[in-house]
């Protein structure tokens, strides 16, 4: 009964602290982006994809109070690696201490939710505790796969973006127009994560930072084969003096091989991912069905 009780009572302070973050949503996306339009003047998209220090809901600064009271017991929750994981899936308002609050919040509601489960199914108590350590483990591994899973997606995003954007930076590098303009309108017609990327780059320019800095900057934060190979080409031609519309053609050219290579990589692991599935679940069904009426009719002639 005790058990029930606590099990009740963390679902309803999970509920609470939803519904408050609920209620000041809107609120808090209004004050964000007219916070950054002050700051930076960038009024191309209502998306913001810089770290806002000032706006911040209740359910977020327990959430960091949580992540700051457990970080400070345990070293490396607030790593410079976990830093990088969030940036690279794309979560700039997310510090690691906060990310360390989710996790904590994560260790109590996944084991919790599991207890609930098996004491109402009735199952025996060594099962349900046996399952309560596991769900610990996975509540505390399971915001980190998330995060890792996300930045490796965006980052294939990325990679599968970056010819069409070099193709752009093509076409208005030969007709007459700066790299670094050029560059700027790229990043407001492109869409997705590697728009966003370009956006933080061109306003990390606007802010001081060299061309040169933005773009190691924009590595730092999506590392992936197709944006090293043209950043560090852009960043060397520039370095040179080389046509840099040669060397984007070159480029492009380069990046269209390597996903054809993908897909035929992808393409030579489908049957291979495919075997499992049927092996498990497909054929004991054709079994069942083929085989059961001969098993029976065998069965029913010897007796």
């Amino acid at each position: 009964m005790i058990l029930l009780l606590i099990i009740g009572l963390s679902f309803l302070i999970v509920a609470v602290i939803l519904g408050v973050r609920a209620l000041n949503f809107a609120r808090v996306r209004s004050a964000a982006t007219v916070q950054n339009i002050d700051l930076y003047g960038f009024t191309g998209r209502t998306e913001s994809v810089l770290l806002d220090s000032g706006a911040g809901t209740g359910a977020d600064d327990v959430v960091t109070r949580i992540g700051d009271a457990v970080a400070t017991r345990f070293k490396g929750l607030d790593s410079d690696s976990i830093r990088r994981e969030l940036v690279g899936a794309g979560l700039y308002t997310v510090t690691p201490r906060k990310f360390a609050g989710y996790r904590a919040i994560s260790v109590v509601a996944v084991p919790a939710l599991v207890l609930w489960a098996l004491v109402t199914a009735g199952l025996p108590t060594i099962v349900a505790i046996l399952a309560a350590v596991l769900g610990i483990l996975i509540g505390w591994r399971a915001p980190l796969w998330i995060v890792q899973s996300r930045a490796k997606r965006r980052k294939l995003e990325i990679d599968l973006q970056l010819p069409e954007l070099i193709d752009l930076l093509v076409v208005t590098v030969e007709a007459g127009v700066g790299f670094n303009e050029s560059l700027r309108i790229a990043s407001r017609r492109t869409g997705g994560a590697l728009g966003q990327e370009l956006r933080l780059t061109m306003q990390e320019q606007t802010m001081g930072l060299a061309l040169n800095e933005a773009l190691q900057n924009l590595l730092l934060r999506a590392e992936t084969p197709g944006l090293r190979s043209f950043i560090r080409s852009v960043l060397q031609g520039e370095t040179l003096g080389v046509s840099i519309g040669q060397i984007l053609r070159n480029v492009a050219n380069e990046m269209r091989k390597r996903r054809r290579a993908l897909a035929e990589e992808r393409a030579q692991k489908a049957p291979i991912k495919i075997l499992f599935p049927l092996v498990f679940m497909i054929f004991p069904a054709i079994f069942v069905i083929i085989l059961a009426p001969a098993v029976y009719s065998i069965l029913d002639t010897l007796k």
